[in-house]
């Protein structure tokens, strides 16, 4: 971690400290709406590297959460068929925030309120590096992408669909 930058702590950073995972912080000027877009922009990497933390819930209102590169959106009838769901739509920001604790813009799935079932896009798995939401609206974390099956259980899925 850089020692010029001061970020005060997130649950997402505790918990990846916790799990004695290397990371970098990538503060940035949050602009809203403006997505993995503007963040890529901000740290000057390929939004694909951008990965983005999506809450959907299923047919029993039951949450979960997708990470899905910046530059792609999520094939909800192909989620739900991977993971035997009948159906899976995003939440309402307010219930999102219910579940994760996080904002909107600012949602991690690392130090999440509740233990969610996470699942990762496969080709995430293979980047290098990975800029995920520490936590925070206007926040970063660069991690290898690798831990986070052990770190969060993730299940790998093949559900991108081009931005």
């Amino acid at each position: 971690m850089s020692k010029s930058i001061h970020v005060s702590e997130t649950p997402a950073t505790q918990f990846l400290k916790a799990q004695q995972v290397a990371f970098t912080l990538h503060p940035y000027t949050y602009e809203e709406h403006g997505g993995t877009r503007v963040s890529a922009r901000e740290l000057g990497v390929d939004e694909h590297t951008v990965v983005k933390t999506l809450v959907f819930e299923d047919e029993k209102a039951k949450p979960l959460l997708v990470l899905m590169h910046g530059d792609c959106k999520v094939s909800t009838k192909e989620l739900a068929r991977q993971i035997g769901c009948k159906k899976i739509e995003p939440c309402k920001p307010e219930v999102a925030q219910r579940h994760t604790g996080f904002l909107v813009g600012g949602t991690s799935p690392f130090g999440t309120k509740k233990t969610l079932p996470v699942f990762v896009e496969a080709s995430i798995l293979e980047l290098p590096r990975i800029y995920i939401n520490g936590g925070r609206r206007g926040f970063l974390v660069g991690i290898d992408p690798s831990v986070v099956p052990r770190i969060v259980g993730a299940r790998s899925v093949n559900v991108a669909l081009p931005g």
